[in-house]
C-alpha cells in the first residue's frame, strides 16, 4: 500500500513539474531597449506614389471583304444509244439520244433588299433511224427578281421573266409514200414571251414562296411568220402584228427541298389570269416538276415533267412532256 502512494505521488509530481514549464515558456519578454535585427522581408516595399501612364493600342484591322453575292452552276449531260444487228428478231430500232441542262442561280441580300437571277437552259435531241431528227427538250428560261422585305415573311417584289426556245420545233407526218414530212410550227421567239409583274410574296420558309403579282403584264412575240402555216392566227398574234400585249393577275408558286438524302424535288407552278376576256378557258397554267437523284460525284438520274394548260397554243387540253435520264452532272462551286 505505501509502495502505491508513492508511485502516484512521484506521477503527480512530475505532471506538475511539466505543467510548470510549460507556464515559464509562455511568460511574455520585455523586449524594450534590446538590439533586435528582423530578417528582411521579400516581398517588394512601396516608396512614395504610384504613377499610371496610360498606353496607346494600335486597332488591329482585319482586311476582309463581306461579299453578299451566292452562285451555284449546275451542268448536267445525259447520252442515250441503242444498237440492233439486222438479225435482231426481237424488234428494235437504232438511235442515238443526247441532251444537255445548264442552271445558273445567283443571289444577292443585304439588310432588307434582296435580289435573285436563275437562268435555265435545257436541249436535247434523239435520232432514230430511218426517221427525221425530233426534239426531247428545248426551253430558255430567264428570271430576275428583286424584292424588299417588310415583314418576317412577306416582301414587295419586282420580276422579269423571258422564255424562249433554241431550235425549230416541227409537226410531223407521213405523206402518201409512207415517208416522214415535218412542217415548221415553231422557232425562236416564234413564240417568245416577256412577262413583268409586281406584288407581294410570301415566303415563310427558305425552301417555299408564293408571289402574288397584282400588276402583271405579258407581251407574247410571233417574230417569223414562217410559223404561221398558212393561218391569221398562232399563238394569240395575229398575223402581221408579231406581238400581243395582256395585263393579267399572277401566282406563281416555287419548291425547292432535299426531301432524302440526295435526292432533291424542285417545282414551280404558275397561272396566269388575264383581266381583258376574264373565262377559265383563258387561263393559263402550267406545272414544272424536277426529281433528282445523286448517285455519286459526277452522275445523278432525273426525272422530269411539265404540264401546261394554254389555250393560246391552239389546243384547248393539256398538254405534258415526261423525260427520264441518267447521266453526268457537275456542280460549281462545291
Amino acid at each position: 500500500m505505501k509502495t502505491c502512494l508513492s508511485t502516484v505521488l512521484l506521477i503527480l509530481s512530475f505532471c506538475s513539474a511539466h505543467l510548470f514549464a510549460q507556464e515559464v515558456d509562455t511568460v511574455p519578454i520585455n523586449t524594450k531597449g534590446m538590439e533586435i535585427k528582423l530578417k528582411r522581408s521579400p516581398l517588394p516595399s512601396r516608396q512614395g506614389p504610384l504613377n499610371f501612364e496610360p498606353v496607346n493600342i494600335k486597332p488591329l484591322v482585319v482586311n476582309a471583304k463581306v461579299n453578299y453575292w451566292k452562285t451555284k452552276t449546275n451542268i448536267g449531260i445525259n447520252v442515250n444509244q441503242a444498237q440492233f444487228s439486222n438479225n435482231w428478231k426481237g424488234g428494235g430500232t437504232n438511235s442515238v439520244a443526247v441532251g444537255g441542262l445548264i442552271n445558273y442561280k445567283a443571289e444577292y441580300s443585304k439588310d432588307s433588299y434582296s435580289y435573285v437571277s436563275e437562268v435555265i437552259l435545257q436541249y436535247g435531241k434523239i435520232k432514230n433511224k430511218d426517221q427525221l431528227q425530233k426534239k426531247t427538250n428545248d426551253r430558255i428560261y430567264w428570271d430576275n427578281k428583286a424584292s424588299f422585305q417588310l415583314s418576317k415573311s412577306w416582301f414587295f417584289f419586282g420580276s422579269v421573266t423571258f422564255e424562249s426556245q433554241f431550235d425549230s420545233g416541227y409537226r410531223y407526218y407521213r405523206d402518201g409514200n409512207g415517208d416522214e414530212q415535218q412542217v415548221l410550227i415553231s422557232r425562236f421567239m416564234a413564240p417568245g414571251y416577256l412577262t413583268e409583274s409586281v406584288g407581294f410574296e410570301y415566303k415563310p420558309v427558305k425552301y417555299f414562296s408564293t408571289r402574288i403579282g397584282t400588276g402583271t403584264a405579258r407581251q407574247t412575240f410571233v417574230l417569223d411568220t414562217a410559223v404561221y402555216e398558212n393561218k391569221n392566227e398562232v399563238y394569240a398574234v395575229e398575223k402581221g402584228k408579231n406581238i400581243k400585249n395582256e395585263l393579267a393577275f399572277q401566282v406563281v408558286t416555287a419548291f425547292d427541298k432535299d426531301i432524302f438524302t440526295n435526292t432533291n424535288l424542285k417545282a414551280r407552278y404558275a397561272m396566269f389570269i388575264p383581266y381583258k376576256d376574264f373565262q377559265a378557258k383563258k387561263i393559263d397554267h402550267r406545272l414544272d416538276i424536277a426529281l433528282t437523284a445523286k448517285i455519286n460525284r459526277f452522275m445523278n438520274t432525273s426525272l422530269t415533267g411539265v404540264m401546261l394548260f394554254d389555250d393560246d397554243t391552239g389546243t384547248n387540253k393539256i398538254q405534258a412532256s415526261q423525260t427520264l435520264a441518267l447521266g453526268f452532272a457537275f456542280t460549281f462551286p462545291r
